[in-house]
């Protein structure tokens, strides 16, 4: 089939990079001096770090068919355990943080005997299990803002400079590749996209559904968890935080889902929408000066994502209803057209015997 312009041009596939490339050249010609600059460039890598790291622990459970809204209260409470732990019990910090990581995985399991085992709705149970956390956060600081620990450890965790950008780029990029790699190249993320695709089909298929969506619900708390800790070390404990993950992380995996492989959610999308949303807040925050653009970009991303996939989704059955069509209109021709050959034939041999005779 002939591919028309848009598709030559990738526009189904990499519409975010043109998008990103765009919002680069407008406001660099429109703000040069505040645009084009080292700093904007580390404002914007290290900035969405941690929420494009969310947005990947989101991004597992999506694949699998079910929802993660705790993974903002999973990565809140994260952040505020391993604090605690340093501050208060006076652990030192790899023993705090792998004691975070245990009760962000801890959350992931919970939400997994819900899901799976009870049978309740992923949205309802990790809604529900999202409120719990919080209130399991306020017991745990007191409701109050506990103080950043001091060590230097702690504090070169995710702010010690590799290669000119703070080393939490490194790590969202290390994190990308497994998850790439885990999803892409390994049986575990095809069971996980046979899970998420058609979970009957699945299960006919003997892909033990129930197994795999616990499992990415537990690495979505638990890389909510990494997420987190990586919080509280560049900007110290905060107790609402996590709140704020929650819509750019959606907003990033519904419109990563219309690039690279459209129709999939994949983590290189995800991180192509992340940049290229945030490229385009940071140009219009330095414009105008306004600090609500985010929200709102992220809002309005969150909408045209869904309201695509939805349109795509009608398109390809109005196309798959016209094949269908087509190919019993074909059948039936054929059919017809045998028929006809059927009747015509014997005629055709009457006719034939009576030439021969009057001959």
């Amino acid at each position: 089939m002939k591919r028309g312009p848009a598709e030559r041009m990738g526009l189904d596939r990499i519409s975010g990079l043109y998008l990103l490339a765009s919002f680069v050249l407008v406001f660099g010609v429109w703000k040069p001096h505040l645009f084009l600059t080292a700093s904007t460039a580390h404002v914007v890598a290290e900035g969405q770090a941690v929420p494009a790291i969310v947005a990947i622990a989101l991004l597992v459970p999506l694949v699998a068919g079910a929802f993660d809204l705790s993974v903002g209260a999973s990565a809140n409470l994260s952040a505020i355990v391993a604090t605690v732990l340093q501050t208060h019990a006076h652990l030192s910090m790899w023993p705090a943080i792998a004691g975070a990581v245990c009760v962000s995985a801890l959350i992931g399991v919970m939400n997994g005997f819900f899901v799976v085992r009870l049978g309740v709705s992923s949205f309802i149970a990790t809604l529900g299990m999202a409120t719990v956390v919080g209130a399991v956060q306020a017991m745990v600081s007191g409701d109050v803002q506990p103080l950043s620990p001091t060590t230097g450890a702690w504090t070169t965790l995710a702010q010690r400079q590799v290669g000119g950008f703070q080393v939490v780029v490194i790590y969202l990029l290390v994190v990308a590749v497994v998850a790439w790699w885990m999803l892409e190249r390994t049986p575990v993320g095809r069971y996980l996209y046979a899970a998420g695709g058609n979970a009957d089909a699945a299960r006919l298929s003997g892909v033990r559904v129930g197994r795999w969506t616990w499992l990415s619900l537990i690495i979505s708390a638990t890389l909510s968890g990494v997420a987190g800790i990586l919080y509280g070390s560049l900007s110290g404990p905060s107790l609402t935080f996590g709140a704020s993950l929650l819509l750019p992380a959606f907003a990033a995996v519904f419109l990563g889902s219309t690039q690279i492989h459209p129709g999939r959610y994949n983590v290189w999308g995800t991180l192509l929408a992340v940049y290229a949303l945030a490229t385009g807040v940071t140009g219009l925050q330095l414009v105008t000066g306004v600090q609500w653009l985010n929200d709102l970009f992220n809002g309005v991303a969150l909408l045209a994502a869904v309201s695509f996939a939805v349109w795509r989704q009608k398109r390809a059955r109005k196309l798959a209803r016209s094949h269908v069509l087509a190919s019993r209109r074909e059948a039936a021709r054929r059919w017809v057209a045998g028929k006809n050959a059927a009747v015509e034939s014997p005629q055709k041999a009457n006719a034939t015997a009576a030439a021969s005779v009057e001959a």
